[in-house]
């Protein structure tokens, strides 16, 4: 489970891998191939078999693409992974760009009449369309490959990761899988659908109530199902990966079959109207559902909204794994505000010390995401990942930025703190206390029915606004139930986002700030829709949030005089509350350092 860091640039694998990709474009007379990040699920993170971005070019972001012409070639990732990038891939090879916006500009620069192939597999339609549109003004042709020149380039290709598929317990999932897949075929049958191609991995995890290890990070099964509008199901399945109880656990509804058998099964859907998501499945399946004579009824994944609204007993789970991580969260912060302001550690051992702490509460799975810890000016880097060339010490008069969390059979969790090193200057108080304003306001907020986080985005900003400041990155991002920790449909940010915000969605409520060069801030809690309930001489029910995430925020960080009275009166509550729920977790040293940690204002 340990994470590595050892993932810095390696200049001969541009030059050792281009010309075996080059060599494979030659041979299907192709003149450019894209290699994006996805597989063919999708996925955010990746087994090793499928990360083609990162054995093309040494990029092991989350997010990003890459584009291989005969003579010349592009890596495009996002800001999150501005020094990691760089960090990781040969500048004498790759030309490295922004991902996404830079992508269709690169293409509609390729030669006239060239031919860019892809593969049908790896993208999704919307993704496609951008693409082509690009591709077109340049006057070349994009055209799908049967073969992935990648895969056959890459002669040490990993084996298809095979871990084993077991049961998610009703404890856990607070509903059978009869029951979800009754009511997502009702939904089917609404829509006027026979039937739908499920081919996201978190939507298959949550729909048949089971868990995984084949993506590092998220509990998922790599797998494909069609879901009838009866309820019933075909789950494709490496066979490698079925455990003794999964048949008897799935049901006679659900028929087990292999991954071989989906074309054919695909092939039986024609005459009927099958549902799948054009955002999310890839090019591959609406090819063969056309081909097969299936009337395709392009729309969101069925499983999207049941499974970010999350029922009672996810909710509780998600409670209980918070108070565990809580405790795990105090453990570090003492350490932090005791033995590392003497010794000054790097971000490994930062990173190696959180991890201990959150091994030892017995109950870890897996990390939800590769720890941050950015020191100083790698704190205003966000997202930054430490990589060997670029990981720093943490240093007096500074900041230090943790970005973590844990995946537990009840809940997943996600929690950013920023810690004084040091006494801080007011400077720092200052953006700190902005920053801590915005997040309090988007905690206590009520809002009516049908309000999209977008609609909501603005309330972090608006501290920060005021003093001429902002921050580019969203404000909150959905969070699954032991499944991804970055889940849609729900959002929080500028951006616009049709969703609404609906009870038992859990969120992230992470505004920040970042002085580049110096340091960065950024508070974050998950929190969890509530129902809607009146107000006092209210004229229409209001939803709010509950919080779930209780840890400290830095007492020392706070210019107490920005704060409202209101904002006041919330912060010597909520440091209350993590008293309360954390304080009997933990002891000794511990617990009287977060007495005094969570001390009023």
């Amino acid at each position: 489970m340990r994470q590595t860091f050892d993932e810095t640039t390696e200049p001969s694998f541009g030059a050792r891998h281009l010309p075996l990709v080059r060599e494979q474009l030659k041979a299907q007379g192709l003149d450019g191939f894209l290699v994006p990040h996805e597989d063919e699920h999708q996925n955010e993170y990746l087994p090793a078999a499928n990360d083609r971005l990162a054995w093309v070019s040494g990029f092991t972001g989350s997010a990003g693409a890459g584009v291989v012409m005969t003579d010349r070639a592009a890596v495009f990732a996002d800001g999150r992974y501005t020094v990691q990038v760089r960090a990781q891939v040969d500048a004498d090879q790759f030309d490295i760009l922004s991902y996404p916006d830079d992508v269709p500009t690169y293409l509609a620069r390729a030669p006239k009449g060239a031919v860019i192939g892809y593969d049908p597999r790896l993208h999704s339609p919307d993704a496609l369309a951008v693409l082509r549109r690009a591709v077109n003004k340049a006057g070349a042709e994009l055209k799908p490959v049967p073969i992935n020149p990648v895969d056959v380039a890459w002669a040490e290709r990993p084996a298809q990761p095979q871990a084993p598929v077991v049961p998610h317990p009703e404890a856990y999932a607070g509903e059978t899988s009869a029951s979800k897949r009754a009511r997502v075929g009702q939904g089917l049958d609404d829509a006027g659908a026979d039937a739908a191609v499920l081919t996201a991995p978190s939507s298959i995890a949550w729909l048949f109530n089971i868990r995984g290890g084949d993506v590092i990070r998220t509990p998922l099964p790599l797998a494909q199902a069609i879901l009838s509008a009866d309820g019933s199901a075909r789950l494709f399945l490496d066979p490698a990966k079925v455990t003794g109880d999964l048949p008897s656990w799935l049901g006679n509804q659900v028929s087990l079959e292999k991954p071989d058998d989906l074309p054919a099964a695909v092939a039986d859907l024609k005459g009927r109207r099958v549902l799948i998501d054009p955002a999310q499945s890839s090019a591959w399946y609406f090819d063969q559902l056309e081909a097969a004579g299936a009337t395709v009824v392009r729309a969101a994944d069925p499983c999207a909204l049941p499974r970010a609204a999350k029922n009672a007993v996810e909710i509780e789970g998600s409670r209980q794994a918070h108070i565990r991580d809580g405790a795990a969260i105090a453990n570090f912060l003492h350490w932090v505000d005791t033995e590392a302001q003497q010794t000054l550690p790097d971000e490994r051992a930062i990173v190696e010390k959180l991890e201990s702490f959150r091994e030892a509460t017995g109950a870890l799975k897996d990390l939800s995401f590769d720890t941050i810890a950015g020191a100083g000016p790698n704190g205003a880097l966000p997202h930054y990942k430490p990589v060997t060339s670029t990981i720093r010490r943490i240093e007096t008069g500074s900041l230090l930025l943790v970005d973590g969390g844990g995946q537990y059979l009840d809940g997943t969790t996600d929690i950013t703190r920023t810690m004084a090193i040091g006494n801080p200057t007011a400077e720092q108080k200052d953006r700190f206390t902005r920053v801590l304003k915005g997040h309090i306001a988007m905690t206590v907020v009520r809002f009516p029915a049908g309000t999209t986080g977008h609609q909501l985005d603005a309330l972090a900003r608006l501290p920060m606004w005021m003093a001429g400041l902002d921050y580019d990155h969203g404000t909150g991002h959905g969070v699954g139930s032991y499944l991804g920790v970055h889940e849609g449909p729900q959002r929080i940010a500028k951006a616009a986002n049709t969703q609404p915000l609906l009870e038992g969605m859990i969120v992230s409520n992470e505004p920040g700030y970042y002085k580049p060069g110096h340091w960065g801030i950024r508070i974050e809690n998950l929190q969890v829709v509530t129902p809607a309930t009146p107000i006092e001489g209210g004229e229409r029910p209001m939803h709010g949030f509950e919080v779930l995430t209780f840890a400290p925020i830095d007492r020392r960080l706070i210019e107490v005089g920005l704060l409202t009275p209101d904002e006041r009166t919330y912060m010597d509550a909520y440091h209350a509350e993590v008293l309360d729920k954390i304080g009997p977790q933990v002891g000794g040293d511990v617990r009287a350092w977060l007495e005094a940690a969570c001390a009023p204002l």
